[in-house]
C-alpha cells in the first residue's frame, strides 16, 4: 500500500513539474517552511531532503485514514526524490519527444477530427434545437447553426438526431463560427439531378407553387424551374391560377449552367403522347378513308380537324360544291363531321381532308331537260372583270360574259353592273357536262335591237341619252337598253375646243345627241352633239372679220400662246408673240385686254388674235405721220426752189449760198425718207 501511494506521489511530482515562466512558484510544486529554507539556504541537496520527508510523511497521514482496514503493519521501503525521477525532464520542466512519437502524437490527435473544406457535402447530425436554429455536428472542432426555415420542407418537422445532409459555406466566418447550409445543399443535388434527368429525357414531378410573368413557377427536387404559358398545354391557356399548387410531370427542356436555371415544358409529354397517336394513324392512313373528326379550329381559308391526335386541315373549297364565302356558314366550332382523306404527307405530317366529296358531283346529277337554249335562274356568286358567274344550283355554275350582258357595243366593268347575290334569268348559250362548263346571257333574253336600228334610230334623228363612259377621244351614251354610240370629243361643242370630254359632261349626265352614222355590222353608232345647233362660224365671219377689234379675257396660257374667252361664248387663239403690251409685260390669265383679229378660218373653226398689233399700230401711223409731214415739207421746198430758179438769171455769191442751205434741206429729207422706208413693219 505504501508502495502505490508512494508511486503516487511520484507521479504527481512529475505533472505537477511545469515551468513558471512568470518566474513564480509552481503550483505542483509543495511550499517549504521558511524555517528550513532559510536553515539550508546554502545547502540544496538537504532542502530537496527535507522536502521530500515532509511530503513523505503528509502521504502516510493520508494512507493511514483511507486504508483503515489494515490492521498488521506493512514493512515500507522509504524512497527518495531521486528514485523515480524522469531524467528526460530539463530544469524547464518541459519533456522533449522523438520525431516519430511527434508525429505518432499528431497522427492520434488530427484523427480525432474531420478535415472539411469550403462548398464540401458532408451528413450532418442534429444535436439540439433551439427555438430559432438547429445545432449540427458534423465532426468538425465545433458545430455550426442552421435557420429551422431550411428544415420546413421535412414532414413532421426536424428532431434531434435526424441526419441531413449540409453543405460547408464557411469553416471559419468572420466571428469564428462554422457556417452550414442545408438549402444550399438540397438546390445543389437537386440542379445535379436536374442536369442528369435533362440529359436522359427522363420525366420528373413537380409541385406549381405559383404563378410569374409569363408563366409559373415549378419546384422540382426542391429547385424552382420556369414553366412558360406556352409549354403548359397543346391549347392557349389564359387562366394560370388554375394551375397552382397542383403536382403534375414535366420534361426538362431546357439548362442554363452559368445562372442554374432550367425550363420544364408540361406540353413536351403531352406533345410526345400524340406523336405516338400520330404515328399510329399515319401508319393505317389511305387515301379515300373517311375518318370522323372535332373541328378544334375555323379560319378564312378552312378548317382543322382533330382526328384523334392528329390534324387536319379542310379547304374551304373542298366544304362544299357550292361557293361559301367563310368556312362558319357550314362549320362550327366542336362539330364532329365525317372527312374523305384526299392527300397526306408522311414528313410533313399533313393532311388534307374533303366534305364534298362524302357527296357526288351536282354536274353529275343534273337532268336531262338542262340543255342549250333553256332559260335558268341564278344568283351571283363571283364578279371579274371579263363577267360574272352565276350559280344556277349548290356546285353549278354558268359564266355570263360582258359581251353577253348587253346588246350595246359599249364597253361595260361587270363589277360596276353586277352585285353579289343578286339574281337573275339567263339563257344557257352552251354546255358541256364533261368539262362542267356553262356559258349564259342575258341580253339574249330579249330581242336584238340591232335588227330594226334604221327604223328605230334613223340617221340624223335626235335623242335624249345617258352618258355612261367617257375616255379621252370621246363619250360614250347609252340611248335605250343594247342600244349605244361614241360623241367624239370633237363633236361636243362648236365654239370651245376641249383637252379631256370630262370638262364638259360627267358620267350618269343626259345630253342630247343626233345620229350621224350607223354601222349596222359592227354595232356602232358615231353620234354628235354639237350638231344639234347650227353651226354659228356661218354668222360669225361678219361678227369677227379680219381686222376688227374685240374685248377678250384670257383663259389658259402655255408656252406656245394663250385661249382667250370672246363674245358669243367664242373662244380664240393669241401666240405667245402677240401677248406682248407697250411696257414689254405679258398679257396674263384672267386679265382683260384689247384683241385684234388677225386670221379667222371657219373651216377649221379657228381665230387668231393679237394684242401687241393694237399698240404697234399706234406708233405705226405716229411713223407715217412723221413721214407724211417731211415729205410735203420736201416738196413745196423742191417747188419753191423751181420757181427761184426760173426768175434768177445769174448767180451771185449770195445766191450760190442760199442755193446751197436749200440743197443740204433736200438731202436731209430725202435721208428721213430712206430710213423710213428701210424700217420693218409690224405683222
Amino acid at each position: 500500500m505504501s508502495f502505490k501511494i508512494n508511486k503516487h506521489l511520484n507521479a504527481d511530482a512529475q505533472e505537477g513539474s511545469v515551468p513558471d515562466t512568470t518566474g513564480g512558484e509552481s503550483a505542483a510544486t509543495p511550499k517549504v517552511p521558511e524555517e528550513i529554507m532559510e536553515s539550508n539556504e546554502t545547502n540544496p541537496t538537504a532542502e530537496m531532503a527535507v522536502e521530500t520527508e515532509s511530503n513523505i510523511e503528509t502521504a502516510v497521514e493520508t494512507a493511514s485514514v483511507v486504508d483503515m482496514e489494515v490492521k498488521e503493519p506493512v514493512d515500507e521501503k522509504i524512497v527518495t526524490a531521486h528514485d523515480d525521477f524522469d531524467w528526460s525532464v530539463d530544469k524547464r520542466n518541459v519533456t522533449s519527444y522523438s520525431a516519430a512519437e511527434t508525429a505518432k502524437y499528431d497522427e492520434v490527435y488530427d484523427n480525432t477530427f474531420k478535415q472539411i473544406n469550403d462548398g464540401e457535402m458532408i451528413m450532418a447530425t442534429i444535436e439540439s434545437l433551439t427555438k430559432t436554429d438547429a445545432v449540427v455536428n458534423i465532426g468538425f472542432k465545433s458545430d455550426g447553426l442552421i435557420s429551422l426555415n431550411e428544415f420546413r420542407d421535412m414532414p413532421g418537422g426536424v428532431k434531434v438526431g435526424d441526419i441531413v445532409e449540409v453543405m460547408v459555406v464557411e469553416k471559419e466566418d468572420r466571428a469564428g463560427n462554422l457556417n452550414l447550409s442545408r438549402k444550399s445543399a438540397r438546390t445543389t443535388r437537386a440542379w445535379e439531378k436536374i442536369v442528369d434527368v435533362h440529359k436522359t429525357g427522363e420525366i420528373v414531378t413537380g409541385t406549381v407553387t405559383h404563378k410569374t410573368k409569363g408563366g409559373l413557377i415549378v419546384d422540382v427536387f426542391g429547385m424552382e424551374t420556369f414553366l412558360p404559358g406556352s409549354q403548359i398545354d397543346v391549347k392557349p391557356v389564359t387562366d394560370y391560377d388554375q394551375f397552382v399548387g397542383k403536382t403534375m410531370e414535366f420534361k426538362v427542356v431546357k439548362i442554363n449552367e452559368a445562372i442554374k436555371n432550367a425550363v420544364v415544358s408540361h406540353k413536351a409529354l403531352i406533345e410526345s403522347d400524340i406523336e405516338a397517336q400520330r404515328a399510329e394513324i399515319m401508319g393505317k392512313l389511305e387515301k379515300g378513308q373517311v375518318l370522323e373528326g372535332t373541328i378544334k379550329n375555323i379560319t378564312d381559308f378552312g378548317a382543322f380537324l382533330d382526328l384523334g391526335g392528329l390534324d387536319g386541315l379542310l379547304y374551304i373549297t373542298d366544304i362544299s360544291w357550292g361557293r361559301i364565302n367563310h368556312p362558319t356558314e357550314v362549320l362550327k366550332m366542336d362539330q364532329k363531321i365525317n372527312v374523305v382523306v384526299l392527300d397526306f404527307d408522311d414528313d410533313k405530317k399533313r393532311i388534307s381532308l374533303g366534305l364534298k366529296q362524302l357527296t357526288p358531283h351536282p354536274w353529275d346529277t343534273l337532268t336531262e331537260s338542262l340543255k342549250e337554249g333553256e332559260i335558268v335562274k341564278g344568283k351571283v356568286v363571283n364578279i371579274e372583270d371579263y363577267g360574272a358567274f352565276l350559280e344556277i344550283m349548290p356546285g353549278v355554275e354558268g359564266l355570263v360574259h360582258v359581251s353577253e350582258i348587253t346588246w350595246a357595243n359599249t364597253p361595260i366593268n361587270a363589277k360596276e353592273f353586277f352585285n353579289l347575290n343578286d339574281e337573275y334569268e339567263a339563257k344557257v348559250v352552251t354546255l358541256d357536262k364533261e368539262t362542267r362548263k356553262m356559258s349564259l346571257s342575258i341580253k339574249q333574253m330579249t330581242e336584238d335591237p340591232w335588227s330594226t336600228i334604221e327604223v328605230s334610230f334613223p340617221e340624223g334623228s335626235k335623242h335624249n341619252g345617258v352618258v355612261k363612259n367617257i375616255t379621252p377621244y370621246g363619250v360614250f351614251v347609252e340611248l335605250t337598253t343594247g342600244i349605244g354610240g361614241m360623241i367624239h370629243i370633237s363633236d361636243l361643242s362648236w365654239l370651245k375646243r376641249f383637252n379631256n370630254p370630262n370638262e364638259y359632261t360627267k358620267v350618269g349626265n343626259d345630253i342630247d345627241v343626233v345620229i350621224m352614222n350607223i354601222d349596222k355590222e359592227g354595232r356602232k353608232l358615231q353620234l354628235g352633239h354639237k350638231q344639234i345647233e347650227e353651226d354659228p362660224w356661218n354668222t360669225l365671219e361678219t361678227a369677227f372679220p379680219v381686222g376688227s377689234e374685240h374685248e377678250g379675257t384670257v383663259v389658259k396660257k402655255d408656252d406656245k400662246g394663250a385661249i382667250v374667252q370672246l363674245p358669243y361664248g367664242l373662244e380664240g387663239f393669241a401666240p405667245a408673240r402677240h401677248l406682248a403690251k407697250e411696257d414689254g409685260k405679258s398679257v396674263g390669265i384672267d386679265e382683260v385686254a384689247k384683241f385684234l383679229v388677225i386670221e379667222f378660218d371657219r373651216n377649221d373653226k379657228r381665230i387668231v388674235l393679237s394684242h401687241a398689233r393694237l399698240w404697234e399700230a399706234v406708233i405705226e401711223e405716229e411713223k407715217q405721220a412723221v413721214i407724211k409731214e417731211k415729205k410735203a415739207d420736201f416738196e413745196q421746198t423742191k417747188k419753191a426752189v423751181k420757181t427761184l430758179q426760173g426768175k434768177v438769171e445769174k448767180s451771185t455769191l449770195g445766191d450760190l449760198s442760199a442755193l446751197a442751205d436749200i440743197k443740204a434741206k433736200l438731202d436731209s429729207n430725202a435721208a428721213d425718207e430712206a430710213a423710213s422706208a428701210e424700217e420693218p413693219k409690224g405683222e
